[in-house]
């Protein structure tokens, strides 16, 4: 009996053992499961960066005296889909979405899916939309390239679906380090991000599968978007190892990297004093003791001229380096998607173009104000140039105001030229896009250069992918016309 006993016990114990080696054994670093709300604090960091310099130099704002930067001088070739790198991270946070049955964490992940692919078509033309991020679940790994038409009418479901998603739950969401939780401030990120997408699209007015008139007034009259800049889709830094400032510390803005004389000209030429900002004072207006709002402190480089050309200038003194604000202070301003202010100048082409019936002098003036606070909140030792009173009396400057804009064009090219002037270090590719799009502003180029409308696609996807990429080309360029030039489906 006693023997019966030991052995039942020494199973017993032998079990017990195997079930917490199980558990000992389990990969902490390769769980099956998570809450999404740590992707979620993820995905939202690396959405929110700081898209870099690249932008600047195509959109005419900074310049390289050490040789030629492809960007400033057009001459870039193939893009990277590094995106979906992200978008996987996404596709996860679905999936545990819909595991814990949380609505609100599948919105946003719609949503990110929404803004990813907004980037990439942009970026590209045609993409894998409709079979891509299926190789895990599907082993699907040559997903088709959908056309740019079939993408955009993805992303704005997407965008309508995640709306819907938060409506329904309102509940506080864990992990956001963007607007605290608030479920309704995203609705009115996503509605607003939605408009964005539209006009984007304003080429498109006469196609039916959107209607994009009548679903841009409906989202303005009946769904809730931005109403201030406490509504701003943007990312705070705060001085910690990992959390600082994109540019802070990066070495790139050294000896040869100066500001373009366009940008400057177009600040000058308004009186904006948003120029202190973003730019330094030349060495020869510092020695002469210039103040910091002297207008005549600040000048730039030509963008087409030989780089040693500017680069003699600048051994003068005479070119303006970019503020050293955005290297040595470890915070800076906040980094946005989509605020306020571009919200406004949204709302104010779209009345222009008659989409809706509330008035675009005051979605301007709101527009501009709005980014003057912003500057004024965030940077500080500026705050003086930029308030309420230098709002005021900017938008009564002569190739500011808006009452002096006779034509629909004219008044377009103003309401575009004030995405552009505070769109340095804020938004990424925005402001290309938009010039794309609308022909503003002009941006000085050499005779025969034209600014490209696309990126060449990875050469990865020819290695990988190749009889899908290669459809793509055809149906939208014809056969072997990968080029930077070529003209995709939203601008036609």
């Amino acid at each position: 009996m006693k023997k019966i006993i030991i052995i039942s016990m020494f199973i017993v114990l032998a079990l017990g053992s195997c079930q917490k080696l199980e558990d000992i054994n389990v990969n902490p670093n390769n769980v099956s499961e998570t809450h999404p709300q740590l992707l979620l604090t993820d995905i939202e960091w690396n959405a929110f960066q700081v898209a870099g310099v690249d932008p600047l130099f195509a959109s005419r704002m900074v310049l390289q005296t050490d040789g030629e930067d492809v960007y400033q001088f057009y001459k870039w070739d193939r893009g990277s889909y590094s995106d979906y790198n992200q978008l996987r991270n996404v596709t996860k946070m679905i999936e545990e979405a819909k595991r814990i049955e949380s609505k609100a964490y599948e919105a946003l992940g719609k949503l990110f899916r929404a803004y990813y692919f907004y980037e990439l078509t942009l970026t590209f033309g045609d993409i894998p939309y409709s079979e891509a991020l299926k190789g895990e679940t599907e082993a699907l790994y040559t997903p088709v390239y959908d056309t740019q038409k079939s993408v955009f009418l993805g992303i704005l479901n997407e965008l309508a679906e995640a709306n819907t998603l938060l409506t329904d739950d309102n509940s506080v969401i864990d992990g956001d380090i963007i607007y605290g939780g608030s479920a309704y401030q995203w609705r009115k990120f996503i509605n607003s991000f939605r408009l964005k997408v539209l006009l984007t699209l304003s080429k498109k007015t006469a196609d039916s599968d959107f209607n994009i008139v009548s679903t841009f007034a409906s989202i303005v009259a009946s769904q809730p978007i931005m109403e201030s800049n406490a509504d701003n889709g943007q990312l705070e830094f705060i001085d910690e190892l990992g959390s600082r400032y994109t540019e802070y510390n990066n070495s790139g803005y050294g000896s040869a990297r100066y500001m373009d004389s366009t940008f400057i000209k177009k600040l000058q030429d308004r009186n904006d004093p948003r120029l202190f900002i973003f730019s330094g004072q030349t060495r020869v207006a510092k020695e002469a003791g210039l103040p910091l709002n002297d207008f005549t402190a600040y000048e730039g480089g030509d963008p087409i001229a030989p780089y040693n050309e500017v680069n003699l200038k600048a051994i003068d003194g005479n070119v303006s380096k970019v503020n050293l604000r955005y290297t040595d202070e470890p915070t800076t301003e906040p980094h946005m998607i989509l605020g306020y202010s571009e919200l406004q100048l949204i709302l104010a082409e779209a009345s222009v173009r008659g989409w809706i019936s509330s008035s675009a002098a005051t979605h301007y003036a709101n527009a501009v104000k709005a980014s003057f606070e912003f500057y004024n909140t965030f940077a500080t030792d500026y705050a003086q140039y930029v308030d309420e009173a230098a709002a005021t009396a900017y938008l009564l400057e002569p190739l500011v105001d808006f009452t002096q804009a006779n034509t629909t064009e004219e008044r377009i090219e103003r309401i575009i030229m004030q995405k552009y002037l505070p769109s340095f270090l804020q938004g990424g590719w925005r402001l290309y896009f938009d010039h794309l799009r609308t022909g503003y502003p002009a941006f000085r180029q050499l005779t025969g250069v034209t600014p490209p409308t696309r990126w060449l696609y990875p050469n990865s996807e020819y290695q990988q992918n190749a009889e899908n990429v290669s459809a793509a080309i055809t149906r939208q360029f014809g056969a072997g016309n990968d080029n930077i030039r070529q003209v995709p489906w939203w601008l036609k």
